[in-house]
């Protein structure tokens, strides 16, 4: 139903307009510095946190606020409805392809384990829960990679839309840019030199972008869903009570 693609549009509008309104926000309050200003010698050294402004990484821009409250209510909205989103696919893999079902399976644990620690990263704020933060959004990039690793794979083995000639090269592309820069991102947020942390700032938001356009390629595939492939994952799952209540 045509009704569909507007989730993953929903999906990638929200997280995209969100964030970036977040850090329109903070920049105007000279929470962050710019993404541009790639010499400030204003930002934020060691304990610092007044008359300067932060690196501006996506958690920095909702550290503070008015715009904090903005970062969560983004954070938790893009979270629930990812989660929607890999529970959506799997139906719709399980519907027809189950003889890729395990790997769709790997995929949604994947999915569902990276919405958890963005959610966490969302409602522990960097400024007062820095540890707990962190590790959500470690969790959540770590686990996207391997997300669109999964999904990529099963857009190579199932057809769902005859799209896939072009999707397919499309996603193989966002995944190898998603698993480099996470890496790249990764290694050059340790640094000390405010360059390599600004460095790691872009690539941090390169990871956000291309994340939203991966999940906007799936308005494909949302296209050809349908809800009774929703309700028929959930009737298989209460006819396979009864089997486990059995055998045990």
């Amino acid at each position: 139903m045509v009704f569909w693609i507007i989730f993953p549009i929903s999906l990638s509008l929200v997280s995209f307009i969100g964030t970036w309104t977040v850090y329109g926000l903070a920049l105007a309050n000279t929470h962050v510095c710019s993404l541009s200003d790639w010499g400030s010698d204003n930002y934020c050294k060691a304990n610092e946190t007044t008359g300067c402004c932060r690196v501006p990484t996506i958690s920095s821009s909702g550290t503070k606020s008015p715009e904090n409250s903005l970062f969560t209510a983004t954070i938790n909205a893009g979270s629930f409805l990812f989660l929607l989103f890999c529970i959506f696919h799997h139906a719709h893999i399980m519907e027809k392809h189950r003889c890729h079902s395990m790997l769709s399976k790997f995929a949604l644990v994947f999915g569902v384990v990276a919405a958890m620690g963005a959610f966490a990263a969302g409602n522990c704020n960097p400024g007062d829960l820095a540890l707990l933060h962190y590790f959500g959004a470690a969790i959540s990039f770590m686990c996207i990679c391997f997300y669109t690793v999964l999904l990529t794979a099963l857009t190579g083995k199932c057809v769902l839309t005859g799209y896939e000639k072009a999707l397919y090269p499309f996603r193989i592309v966002s995944t190898v840019v998603q698993t480099i820069v996470t890496i790249c991102y990764t290694v050059l947020f340790a640094q000390d030199q405010y360059f390599y942390v600004h460095l790691s700032a872009i690539f941090e938001w390169m990871l956000s972008v291309n994340l939203e356009l991966f999940e906007l390629s799936f308005a494909v595939e949302f296209f050809f869903f349908s809800s009774f492939m929703l309700s028929n994952l959930l009737n298989k799952r209460e006819e396979q009570k009864p089997l486990i209540m059995t055998m045990s």
